[in-house]
């Protein structure tokens, strides 16, 4: 048993190393130097609350921080909806379901970047030269308004993160016994009965663990927000991630931004472990 404890930290203890050194001294010094004025190299001067005063009275941090939730509300909800959609669609049987895991999942091997740049040619030169050849103006301009540009994120976002969230539904999907759908199926209940009843509630776990990637994946987007707009025009889509990096390297203000990004962690933690603690509660509900 020793042994066995032994060689159980001596697996653990590089993870737990690097986890000190890249996560949690950061974090701390991070946080220290959010109340002193420090611009990257020194501090020379203890502000206390200065920094997160000043934050909140920031128009363009207020905006993007409302972009960012608008943003995630969107894609939380729409991610979901289609990730189960798709798993429910390659759980059938159906010859080409394997194919269709392999192609749903694809985008989500791409980078975000190239991802960005891909979808940019196709919503400002595709989207303009089809909305010549039908007529319809509301396709010419895209990424040129702030609400194309917001649909934009979402249609990107969705489309890259779907098919990793379908894996996720899947996984529960396929350990549903299928005596219990046969049996339901048996005694008069119709597809919708079937899956409100007996398959929602035995994937709520799985719900629990997309609605957490989901939101945190959504609120701490950075490539594909910079290689799609650019935070354009004029800042509108610009996302909490960019605003605290042009804060700290296109202004140079470094406590300022590390100010925001501990409130921005903080957000996000609140956000996340409060959706994880309901949807806990509601599986044991179900």
């Amino acid at each position: 048993m020793r042994n066995r404890d032994l060689s159980f930290w001596l697996f653990l203890t590089p993870v737990l190393l690097s986890l000190f050194l890249v996560v949690i001294i950061p974090l701390l010094y991070g946080t220290v130097y959010s109340f002193t004025n420090w611009n990257g190299l020194k501090a020379t001067e203890f502000l206390g609350f200065q920094n997160y005063i000043d934050l909140f009275k920031e128009e363009e941090f207020r905006a993007s921080l409302w972009f960012t939730i608008k943003f995630t509300v969107v894609s939380v909800i729409l991610l979901n909806f289609l990730g189960l959609g798709l798993a429910l669609l390659v759980t059938t049987k159906i010859k080409t379901n394997n194919l269709l895991r392999t192609i749903f999942f694809m985008p989500n091997l791409i980078g975000g970047l190239i991802l960005g740049f891909i979808w940019q040619f196709i919503f400002i030169s595709a989207f303009s030269s089809l909305g010549e050849l039908i007529g319809a103006e509301g396709l010419q301009g895209w990424l040129s308004t702030t609400e194309t540009g917001f649909w934009g994120l979402v249609i990107l976002s969705s489309w890259q993160w779907a098919g990793y969230i379908m894996i996720i539904y899947i996984a529960y999907l396929e350990n549903i016994p299928g005596e219990l759908l046969e049996a339901a199926e048996i005694d008069g209940a119709n597809a919708f009965q079937r899956f409100k009843h007996i398959t929602f509630p035995l994937v709520a776990p799985a719900f629990t663990v997309s609605m957490f990637l989901t939101i945190s994946h959504s609120f701490k987007i950075y490539d594909q927000n910079l290689s799609l707009t650019g935070g354009g025009p004029f800042n509108s889509t610009q996302m909490v991630a960019m605003e605290i990096y042009k804060t700290a390297f296109s202004e140079n203000q470094m406590a300022l931004a590390q100010s925001k990004g501990i409130i921005f962690l903080i957000i996000v933690a609140v956000v996340s472990l409060t959706q994880t603690y309901f949807n806990k509660k509601r599986e044991v509900d179900l």
